[in-house]
């Protein structure tokens, strides 16, 4: 996208959802924009004015099943969700997640609580450490489906 435009500055997404990357490549911050006006970053939880990259958020109608674990490569405790977390550490008691399973469904992780601060999807798969997952730390505060609307 930087061959468009430098900077963008607000969004108007028409239909659909959408996954909007920091960088080229579908790299860097995330942000996961439904059907809205957003006239500036920091409606989107935006840390800059930097959109390089984008693609359409798939559709998911069967069941969601993520697991979290404490540790590296599935180990330590381990805590199956299926519905959204506005509080990892209420549920988990831990505030890291090392590792994940996203079993069924397409899933957000946000840095802090109540689904704030950097976000990071994930599609069915194995995330053997938090940097499968484009993290740079396992500080994960609450987990959403990623549906339609929420």
């Amino acid at each position: 996208m930087s061959s468009f435009f430098s900077r963008c500055n607000s969004i108007r997404v028409e239909s659909g959802n959408w996954i909007l990357y920091e960088h080229p490549n579908f790299r860097g911050h995330q942000y996961y924009l439904k059907r809205g006006e957003y006239p500036d970053f920091h409606q989107w939880m935006g840390y800059n004015d930097s959109i390089r990259s984008c693609r359409l958020a798939p559709q998911h109608h069967g069941s969601y099943r993520i697991r979290v674990y404490e540790r590296e490569d599935f180990g330590g405790h381990m805590m199956e969700f299926s519905d959204d977390c506005p509080h990892v550490y209420e549920h988990f008691r831990y505030n890291d997640i090392h590792s994940c399973n996203v079993q069924d469904g397409h899933w957000i992780f946000y840095e802090e609580p109540n689904y704030r601060g950097r976000q990071y999807y994930l599609r069915p798969g194995e995330y053997r450490r938090f940097s499968d997952w484009g993290a740079s730390s396992p500080r994960v505060g609450s987990i959403r489906r990623m549906r339609d609307s929420y």
